[in-house]
């Protein structure tokens, strides 16, 4: 509302008003004016003028939520560009000649697992699956590793830089002498698994012999790690009917194998092709000098350039399971 100001006190025809004292006029002009404002901003004065601040106020909050969105996503393409980066420096400080690729979100459906065509046991059905590769169509391969002989230090701060996940089935005999390094390691995300107490050959003993190489690692883990596992490996990848029969009794839903094998110089192949597929389970070990011709950050070095080569990236297993 527009207020005009007048010089004098005249009628709409120009004739002289009655003289009104400066002090009372002023404070009937206030009020007039006061009543007016409240009139047409407070009623919105018009119907239009009430439907004019509505779609102004609709048109803002639509601008601040789209603001927003666009922050959000600069926010996350800047967080990804830094780790980025930071995997970028990582590869090299590691002596990685590319950086490792970065793995596609976990499906939100995870595939059906089935154990292998020439994997069954009788009655199979009802026993946990057995299997070398996911079904996916992701290009991801599966880094797992077995055993715990070796501790090397640096190989724990090697993945943990490179943020690159993997899987450990443990052996009890080789772990308890330092289960703190394996705590860490758990620490930083990596899942436990059950690959026996002793590491024995599982076919060759009785049912309730394999029951106690399986359950017994069950407790142990539990104990030591705090949480039951349920993917198990059998040692050698040698497993008959009561393997599998004595695994559920155990609390396991899953058995992995692998479908090759990374030394620290070398990439073994199950398939005839020997390459990678999707989905695709790859085998080591916790091994350092007094079994490899090198270490274990040398194994990791051999296995991601491989893979990276190749165009995988190494996804976390228990995503797809």
């Amino acid at each position: 509302m527009q207020l005009v100001g007048q010089k004098e006190d005249k009628t709409q025809h120009g004739h002289r008003r009655a003289a009104i004292p400066h002090g009372r006029f002023r404070v009937a002009l206030a009020a007039l004016l006061v009543a007016a404002l409240g009139t047409a901003c407070g009623s919105g004065g018009s119907g239009d003028s009430g439907e004019a601040d509505k779609a102004e106020k609709a048109k803002t909050a639509k601008g601040a939520e789209a603001a927003g969105a666009a922050g959000a996503l600069g926010t996350y393409a800047e967080r990804l560009k830094a780790a980025q980066q930071a995997r970028i420096v990582a590869a090299k400080k590691w002596g990685l000649t590319k950086p490792p690729l970065t793995a596609p979100a976990a499906p939100k459906e995870k595939p059906e697992i089935t154990t292998r065509d020439g994997f069954e046991v009788e009655d199979q059905e009802e026993y946990p699956p057995v299997f070398t590769t996911i079904p996916t169509e992701d290009k991801v391969v599966f880094l797992t590793i077995d055993d715990g002989a070796e501790k090397d230090p640096e190989f724990l701060k090697m993945m943990q830089e490179l943020k690159i996940p993997y899987t450990a089935f443990l052996s009890d005999y080789v772990v308890k002498d330092n289960y703190r390094y394996f705590k860490e390691m758990q620490a930083a995300g990596v899942s436990i698994n059950n690959h026996t107490l002793n590491h024995r050959y599982m076919p060759g003993l009785s049912y309730e012999k394999q029951r106690q190489e399986i359950c017994g690692q069950q407790d142990t883990i539990q104990k030591e790690f705090g949480k039951r596992p349920t993917l198990f490996r059998p040692p050698y990848g040698n497993y008959n009917q009561d393997t599998l029969r004595a695994a559920k009794s155990c609390g396991i839903k899953a058995v992995p194998l692998w479908n090759a094998e990374a030394f620290t110089n070398r990439m073994d192949y199950r398939e005839w092709d020997r390459d990678l597929h999707p989905g695709d389970i790859i085998l080591t070990h916790f091994r350092g000098k007094e079994d490899w011709k090198g270490t274990m950050p040398d194994m990791i070095r051999q296995v991601m350039k491989t893979v990276t080569d190749k165009g995988y990236a190494v996804a976390r297993l228990e995503d797809y399971l």
